[in-house]
């Protein structure tokens, strides 16, 4: 099934996926883990920076063997491509979704963006994913505002075609200093004024009620990067701080597992189990 199919589905039936970013061969098998263990569908997401580190066959290849290994339905999504010639070689590769996130720039030129990129996407028949309102940036300030307007929303996936969009409602990529308070009511309206799937950017550390919430509002596609990569980092830091081992095959292990543990936890939400 294409991915902008079960959009479709999902969205009929006030459901959501969960997307994952991977960074590696460890990471990714943490991911596909638990999408075998909870019997879930998933998408699998690449970054420019981990497309650039891995080199693009590499990467999209070992994810496709996985996924053709672990017997998983999954998606391969290049998340916030940040160019019209990323999103080529992503579709040239064989990805099914790309995101061109061209939310930074002005209305009209976010629009004018997305629009030729959805035209090269439907040569490939692929998903497009696109991104309206300000949703910070690691680095970047989450004191500033930009919420998306479902006005400007519905003209956007009206002119544009895209298949999901992300939307601003009060996350932030990255870890939060406070809970965050989503704006569910304004997600509710987004969601009646476009046909598009909608997107949660920043699901790392929203509460598991506030996703559950979200995915009644509309949303049907939560990302998950950040407690990917703290969970790894962190439990491996924790193995070698008192540890002699030298056989890397004996000491990530442990770091994949608690990388799987979390996934399946985050698919027990999305799932409502």
């Amino acid at each position: 099934m294409r991915l902008q199919d079960k959009y479709k589905e999902l969205r009929n039936t006030s459901a959501a996926l969960l997307a994952t970013n991977f960074y590696n061969f460890e990471t990714l098998e943490g991911v596909l883990q638990a999408a075998v263990q909870s019997n879930s569908p998933i998408i699998l997401q690449l970054t420019r920076s981990s497309i650039e580190y891995m080199g693009l066959p590499m990467a999209f290849q070992m994810a496709k063997t996985a996924i053709n290994y672990h017997g998983v339905k999954a998606w391969i999504h290049l998340d916030h491509g940040d160019s019209y010639d990323l999103a080529a070689k992503c579709l040239d590769a064989g990805f099914d979704s790309i995101m061109i996130d061209a939310s930074e720039k002005p209305f009209r030129d976010n629009i004018s963006t997305t629009k030729k990129v959805v035209a090269l996407a439907s040569k490939y028949d692929a998903c497009v994913e696109a991104e309206l309102g300000y949703v910070a940036k690691l680095g970047q300030s989450t004191e500033k505002e930009g919420f998306t307007m479902p006005e400007e929303a519905s003209r956007f996936v009206n002119e544009t075609g895209v298949d999901a969009l992300a939307v601003a409602i009060g996350t932030s990529h990255g870890f939060y200093k406070k809970e965050p308070r989503l704006d569910l009511e304004r997600l509710a309206r987004i969601r009646e004024v476009t046909n598009a799937a909608l997107v949660l950017h920043g699901g790392s550390g929203v509460p598991h009620t506030t996703l559950t919430k979200a995915i009644a509002a509309g949303v049907c596609k939560i990302n998950l990067a950040t407690e990917i990569k703290n969970i790894f980092m962190k439990t491996l830091k924790a193995k070698l701080e008192n540890e002699t081992e030298i056989d890397l095959r004996k000491v990530f292990p442990i770091a994949t597992e608690a990388v799987t543990i979390l996934v399946t936890e985050k698919l027990n939400v999305v799932n409502n189990k």
